[in-house]
């Protein structure tokens, strides 16, 4: 078993008051499936209660009207010691994000980089503490130029991972970090020559199987000790519960019907 301990974090999120699914850029979006916005309100309110409730900061971004996807606070940047770099879509129904997320934290005086490559912000970046690295997909968002870019920016190495599965079209639904040390991902999302590389990077590393990838189980944040990973991934959280974690399931079914689950809702504010 792991040991495993908690440490007090920073989220960044955005409330989905104008969430919708009017637009299929992912596998995951259907426009015909009818979305309820009132639910995935109340889906929302209870994350951002159990991460204050296990003692973490929560901040909110304001929605604005027209971003369906602005839910997702994940992909508007990725902050590591408290440097930010900004988003840049692939998509032009989610561009005009980059600017509300880059108001946001100009307003915070971060030290914000803006990028000049494509990428999606902590949807494709996952900062491991302990070897101080940054792991960086690429495949179907964001330009492996922008991790170049990215390590430039935050003064952090960075090592690129090719994803090959559509289904998991960014890094934050194939991969996720659960403390300094150990993360757990599903190897097929991954190119053989990246699957090597995890591998030896991370022979400890909690492997999931498709059921857990296809419940979002690992579009999870953890602190470290506590999980919080969809409630739909059964699977996902007894395989952290088994390794020392503790699961905390969060009702997100509203939100995954555009692609997105706990991780997508929450970017991390690292200081």
């Amino acid at each position: 078993m792991t040991d495993t301990s908690a440490t007090s974090r920073t989220y960044l999120l955005c409330p989905p008051e104008h969430y919708t699914v009017s637009y299929a850029i992912n596998p995951w979006m259907d426009t015909s499936t009818p979305v309820d916005t009132t639910l995935a309100i109340g889906q929302w309110a209870k994350l951002c209660e159990a991460l204050t409730d296990h003692g973490h900061t929560v901040y909110t971004v304001e929605p604005e009207a027209g971003l369906p996807d602005m839910v997702y606070a994940a992909n508007g940047a990725f902050m590591v010691d408290g440097a930010v770099y900004g988003a840049r879509f692939r998509y032009p129904q989610r561009q005009p994000e980059a600017a509300a997320y880059e108001k946001w934290f100009r307003a915070g005086g971060w030290r914000f980089v803006a990028p000049t490559e494509t990428n999606e912000g902590e949807g494709d970046f996952a900062y491991v503490p302990g070897p101080g690295f940054i792991l960086a997909g690429y495949g179907f968002r964001t330009d492996p130029r922008a991790h170049a870019e990215a390590g430039e920016a935050l003064g952090r190495p960075v090592v690129s991972l090719k994803l090959v599965d559509d289904r998991f079209y960014h890094l934050d639904t194939a991969l996720a970090v659960l403390d300094d040390e150990t993360i757990t991902y599903y190897p097929q999302a991954f190119s053989a020559s990246s699957r090597k590389v995890l591998r030896q990077l991370f022979p400890g590393a909690v492997l999931a199987d498709e059921a857990d990838a296809l419940a979002f189980g690992l579009n999870l944040v953890s602190d470290g000790r506590n999980v919080f990973l969809n409630a739909e991934a059964r699977g996902m959280a007894a395989k952290v519960e088994a390794r020392g974690y503790v699961p905390v399931p969060v009702d997100l079914s509203e939100l995954k019907k555009g692609g997105g689950s706990v991780k997508c809702c929450i970017s991390e504010l690292r200081t």
